[in-house]
C-alpha cells in the first residue's frame, strides 16, 4: 500500500501496491493544513487501517492457500463478509445443509439386520474407509447410537435384576447367626431364659409404658432398632419391646436377646405360633394369598419375562420390588391385626425393622390424634420430589372399575415403618374387616387393582383415620434415594431405609449405611464369628 501527498497538499492519495484497489484520492480544501492537523490524521489513519487490512490479509492468504478463491474475491468475500460486508459463511451453511440431513433421517426408520459399528472408533474407521456421503453417515450414526442405547438399556435393567435378587436373598452372615443363635438356644439355658422375666410381666399390658412393636426375621436388623431406640431414649425405663418373628426364627431372636440386655427397657419376643388368635378362621384372606396361584405366580414366578426394554430403570424396579416375597408372608401383614394381638394395649408405636432412631420418641404418645386411628407422615409434599411425591394414583390402578369409583387419584398417600396406632379407637371401626374385603376384591381381579405390598389395602382401610404428623419424625427413601440431603437425614428422628438398598446389604448406599452400622455390636461374639464385619469408609456423624 501506498501514501502520497500531493506538494501543494492538495490531496493526498492511497493505493494498493498489486493494483487490486482502485486509487483512492481524498482532496483537501485549497488552505494551509498545520503539522499539528496533518499528524492527527496520520496518527488516526495508523490505528484504524490495521483493523481493516490485516483481517483482509489474513483472510486472502487463507483462501490463496486453499486455492479456493482469487485474492480479490478474498478481499470482498465470504469468509469474513458476514462480520463486515454481509456474506455467507462456509462453515454455517455446512452445519445447516448438516442438520437437515440429520433431520430428515431421524424421521427414516433404521431397516433391521442393518450391520451397526458398536463403538465410535469403528463408526469413524467405517467412514474412512468408505468415504461415506452426509447421509449415508448419518444413517450409520443413528443406527450405532440406537444400539448404544439399547445396550445401555439391557444394562440397567440388568442391573436392577441383579438389585432385586440380592435384596429378597438373605446375606449368609445374618443367615448364620440366626443358625448360631438357635444353637444356643438348644444348648445354653441362659438362651433360654423368660423373656421378660416373671416379676415384669404385668408390665407388657401396662399403659403407662412407651410400647413399641417390631415384626421381623431379621435378628441384626432388630438389634439395630432396638439399641437405637435405647440410644435415644430420655427415658429407657419406660420402654417395653414386642417383638414378634416367624416360628423358624424365634428361638434365634429369642437367644440373642436372653444374652444381650435390654435393661432398663424390658423386651419380649414372640412367633407368630405363640399367637392364639392367629388362626386361620380369623385370617382366612391370608391364607387364600399364600396359596393363591396368580400370587405364587406373582411373587414367586420368573422375573426376567416381566423386563420390558420400553421401560425406565425406576419403572423397572418399582415393578421387581412389587414382586417381592415379602409381601405376601404374614410377617408384612401384622400390623393390621395389632388390636386382636395386643387386647390389654391402648396406643402403640409399630416399627418396620429397616429403620433407625436417632431421637428420643417419647413425645409421640404425646401427640392427640384428635380420635384419629393412625399418626402418620404424609407423603405427597416434600423437598423430595421423588420420595415424597406418592399419592393414590401412584399405587392403584384407576383403570379398574372398582377403584375409579371408590377412590381419588390426587388423595395424599401416607407412610408405613414408623406409625402410632390408637388401638382403644382402631377398636370401635372396621379397619380390619375393610382391609380384608379389598384383598378379596383384589385376588377375583388378578391382582390387577394394585400390585405393591400391603400399603395399598391400608391406604383404603384407614381412609378417614389417618392424623397426619409432622414430617420431621419419619424420613423416607434411604433404600433407593442415594441422593438423600444428609442434614435432613441428621434432623430426622426416625429414618427409613424403604426400597431395594438395605443398610445390612453389598448393595447399600455407602454414605448412607453409617448411620445404620454405629449401632451394630461388631465385637459381639457371634457377629465376629458369623464375619458380620463393620465396612470400611468413613463414619458419617448422626
Amino acid at each position: 500500500m501506498q501514501l502520497r501527498f500531493s506538494p501543494s497538499m492538495r490531496s493526498i492519495t492511497i493505493s494498493s501496491t498489486n493494483g487490486f484497489l482502485d486509487l483512492m484520492k481524498i482532496k483537501v480544501a485549497a488552505r494551509y493544513i498545520s503539522y499539528r492537523t496533518f499528524f492527527h490524521f496520520v496518527l488516526f489513519a495508523a490505528i484504524l487501517l490495521p483493523f481493516f487490512f490485516i483481517p483482509a490479509a489474513m483472510v486472502t492468504l487463507e483462501r490463496i492457500n486453499a486455492n479456493k478463491c482469487s485474492s480479490l474475491e478474498c478481499l470482498t468475500g465470504r469468509r469474513w463478509g458476514p462480520r463486515f460486508l454481509g456474506g455467507a459463511d462456509d462453515s454455517t451453511r455446512l452445519v445447516s445443509e448438516l442438520y437437515k440431513v440429520l433431520d430428515q433421517v431421524n424421521m427414516e426408520e433404521i431397516p433391521d439386520g442393518r450391520k451397526t459399528p458398536e463403538s465410535f472408533n469403528e463408526l469413524l474407521s467405517d467412514m474412512k474407509n468408505n468415504q461415506y456421503d452426509a447421509k449415508t453417515f448419518a444413517i450409520k450414526l443413528k443406527s450405532t447410537i440406537e444400539n448404544l442405547d439399547r445396550e445401555i438399556r439391557k444394562s440397567r435393567l440388568a442391573e436392577q435384576m441383579h438389585k432385586h435378587f440380592a435384596a429378597s436373598a438373605i446375606p449368609k452372615g445374618i443367615h448364620c447367626l440366626s443358625l448360631r443363635l438357635t444353637d444356643e438356644y438348644s444348648s445354653n439355658a441362659r438362651a433360654r431364659k423368660q423373656l421378660p422375666p416373671p416379676e415384669l410381666l404385668t408390665l407388657l399390658s401396662n399403659n403407662f409404658h412407651h410400647h413399641f412393636v417390631l415384626a421381623t426375621d431379621n435378628i441384626l436388623a432388630a438389634s439395630v432398632v432396638v439399641n437405637s431406640i435405647l440410644k435415644s431414649s430420655s427415658k429407657p425405663e419406660k420402654i417395653v419391646f414386642h417383638v414378634i418373628t416367624d416360628k423358624k426364627t424365634y428361638a434365634g431372636m429369642h437367644a440373642w436377646f436372653a444374652l444381650n440386655s435390654v435393661s432398663p427397657a424390658i423386651i419380649e419376643v414372640k412367633g407368630v405360633h405363640q399367637f392364639d388368635w392367629l388362626t386361620r378362621e380369623n385370617v382366612p384372606v391370608l391364607e387364600a394369598i399364600e396359596s393363591h396361584n396368580v400370587v405364587r405366580n406373582h411373587y414367586h414366578g420368573d422375573h426376567v419375562r416381566g423386563a420390558n426394554l420400553s421401560d425406565t430403570p425406576r419403572l423397572f424396579a418399582s415393578k421387581l420390588q412389587a414382586r417381592s416375597p415379602k409381601y405376601i408372608s404374614i410377617l408384612n401383614h401384622l400390623r393390621i391385626y395389632l388390636p386382636e394381638l395386643f387386647p390389654n394395649l391402648n396406643k402403640v408405636v409399630f416399627l418396620d425393622d429397616d429403620v433407625v432412631i436417632q431421637r428420643d420418641l417419647t413425645p409421640l404418645w404425646d401427640i392427640d390424634l384428635g380420635g384419629k386411628v393412625n399418626g402418620a407422615v404424609e407423603t405427597c409434599r416434600g423437598e423430595d420430589g421423588w420420595v415424597m411425591s406418592k399419592r393414590f394414583r401412584t399405587y392403584f390402578n384407576f383403570s379398574h372399575p372398582l377403584i375409579a369409583k371408590n377412590l381419588d387419584p390426587d388423595e395424599c398417600a401416607w407412610a408405613y415403618g414408623m406409625n402410632i396406632f390408637d388401638l382403644a379407637a382402631w377398636r370401635k371401626t372396621n379397619i380390619r374387616d375393610t382391609y380384608h374385603h379389598w384383598l378379596k376384591e383384589n385376588l377375583k381381579s388378578n391382582l390387577t387393582m394394585w400390585k405393591l405390598g400391603t400399603l395399598p389395602p391400608a391406604l383404603i382401610s384407614f381412609r378417614g383415620n389417618v392424623h397426619p404428623i409432622d414430617p420431621s419424625w419419619h424420613m423416607l427413601g434411604l433404600g433407593y434415594q442415594e441422593k438423600t440431603n444428609i442434614k435432613s437425614v441428621k434432623k430426622a428422628a426416625v429414618i427409613h431405609y424403604n426400597g431395594q438398598s438395605k443398610p445390612w446389604l453389598e448393595i447399600a448406599f455407602k454414605h448412607l449405611q453409617p448411620f445404620w452400622t454405629k449401632h451394630v455390636n461388631y465385637t459381639n461374639d457371634f457377629i465376629r464369628n458369623c464375619h458380620i464385619m463393620e465396612p470400611e469408609y468413613q463414619q458419617t456423624d448422626g
